[in-house]
């Protein structure tokens, strides 16, 4: 598919029956639902919280005393915060008659001097002086707790911070200044399916990878930069086949996502090969969203005497054109293959579009499909990614360490190596001194998954070659 040019909470109560009456079970003591889990390991990560479960249940209740005190105090209501150390809602007031109100709202009052409409005001007027505000500037933000709008600087820039304070009109006495270091830049998320830009065309993001994205190699040399995202062509092949690579910079944010141009994401779960005759569904920037039938998994396709031709691609019936170039071909979530060209158009009537197959690009760049939930229920297909390298006839063991220690419950192993090789799966639990395998995948390629309900102890995941040689990809997940 050619390029496109670039034109000149409400709070969770668990019930529990004990003796035929319905007790509700405290929040810190219930299970959480398994979509909290996540949210969960990152408050204990992030924030330092022993009972993330305590500290959840204290902010929705938080929440529900904040409505009810907004509603009762009206314009009297100051503001309020979430005080982690004490668990409890503040709320300002600027009067101290309102306090008792607060207190029986199930709140902590604060009596301040502003208050949240006062500093909204000079808030507002600083926005509307944005245009002028220096580069030293890097942002003005309101803190309740401190009744004050907090005005960033870079170091030694704070004589132009307040000169600009001033000649935007608002409330001097309401502002305070911050050194700050930081130079905030955007965050991209990187999903397939999405546009991107090169110095000459648009095309279309394919799937991220451990790094940036893979797309078509018509899209770009080797060398060639990208916006929106930004990053730089690592990796390009075309002809003969399709396919680069696209590192990304460190501002943006690869997520194994497939846009489905209707508000939503489609979960990227892995990169197992669909039948002939099974449906695929195609993302890219120009036409959105369309699916249609494989046809084949080696098919020729000439694009002409002045640029040649591209081998062992996927033929389908779904549409394209221009600018869905490099982006994604997906089926039950499931990576297929990047958009490389075709015929026909999404206006109605008999298309085909080619697609440079996703393993492949996978093993000759050495990257590793990221997959990812695209939003609640839909855990990743394997989890932690490894790669390596095994001989015809060989084997190697995975992770380097040689062995990783698991609890008991479920592992996952999903195995990816080159096409027309035929690479195992074994896991092995370690029995005494030698490794006993628990469960394997034998089938006859190099893709393969391995689960297996264990009890706890030492294991460790063996890629050994039936036939054939080159990368592999291993994803895994221990309980």
């Amino acid at each position: 598919m050619s390029r496109l040019r670039v034109p000149p909470v409400v709070a969770m109560v668990v019930m529990a029956t004990v003796g035929g009456f319905a007790a509700a079970v405290p929040p810190a003591l219930a299970d959480p639902p398994v979509a909290e889990q996540p949210v969960l390991a990152a408050l204990r990560r992030d924030l330092g919280v022993a009972d993330p479960v305590a500290r959840l249940a204290a902010e929705r209740a938080a929440a529900e005393t904040d409505r009810g005190l907004r509603a009762a105090l009206g314009s009297r209501f100051g503001g309020s915060w979430f005080d982690a150390g004490r668990g409890a809602l503040v709320v300002a007031v600027t009067d101290a008659r309102d306090a008792r109100l607060v207190r029986a709202g199930g709140a902590e009052p604060r009596v301040v001097a502003r208050g949240e409409a006062v500093l909204a005001t000079a808030k507002r007027l600083l926005d509307r002086a944005a245009a002028s505000a220096p580069a030293a500037v890097p942002g003005w933000r309101t803190d309740l707790a401190a009744d004050t709008v907090v005005v960033k600087h870079a170091p030694g820039a704070a004589d132009r911070a307040r000169r600009w304070v001033a000649a935007s009109g608002a409330d001097p006495a309401a502002i305070s200044y911050a050194e700050s270091p930081e130079r905030p830049r955007p965050l991209i998320d990187v999903v397939g399916g999405n546009r991107y830009w090169t110095s000459k065309y648009g095309c279309s993001v394919g799937f991220s990878v451990q790094g940036g994205f893979i797309t078509a190699g018509h899209c770009g040399e080797v060398g060639e930069t990208t916006t929106q995202p930004g990053g730089r062509f690592e990796g390009s092949s075309f002809p003969t086949d399709d396919m680069a690579f696209v590192r990304t910079n460190a501002a943006e944010n690869p997520v194994g996502a497939v846009n489905d141009y209707n508000g939503g994401r489609v979960a990227v779960k892995g990169a197992r090969e669909a039948p002939v005759g099974a449906s695929i569904c195609r993302s890219g920037g120009t036409t959105g969203w369309h699916c249609g039938t494989i046809r084949s998994r080696d098919a020729t396709v000439d694009y002409g005497p002045e640029i040649g031709k591209v081998y062992e691609a996927i033929e389908t019936s779904a549409c394209a054109e221009p600018g869905d170039s490099g982006g994604s071909a997906i089926s039950d979530g499931q990576a297929q293959g990047v958009t490389s060209g075709g015929s026909g158009d999404c206006k109605g009537g008999a298309a085909t579009t080619y697609f440079q197959p996703v393993p492949e690009i996978l093993t000759r760049y050495g990257v590793s499909l990221l997959t990812s939930d695209g939003g609640p229920g839909n855990p990743p297909a394997c989890g932690t990614a490894a790669t390596g390298d095994v001989t015809s006839g060989g084997s190697t063991v995975q992770p380097a360490a040689g062995y990783f220690d698991a609890g008991a419950g479920a592992h996952k192993g999903c195995l990816r190596g080159p096409a027309g090789a035929d690479f195992d799966l074994y896991l092995q639990k370690q029995s005494g001194t030698s490794w006993r395998t628990v469960a394997s995948g034998t089938g006859p390629d190099a893709t393969e998954t391995v689960s297996y309900n264990g009890t706890a102890g030492r294991y460790r995941w063996l890629v050994r070659s039936y036939s054939g040689s080159g990368r592999f990809t291993l994803e895994t997940t221990k309980p």
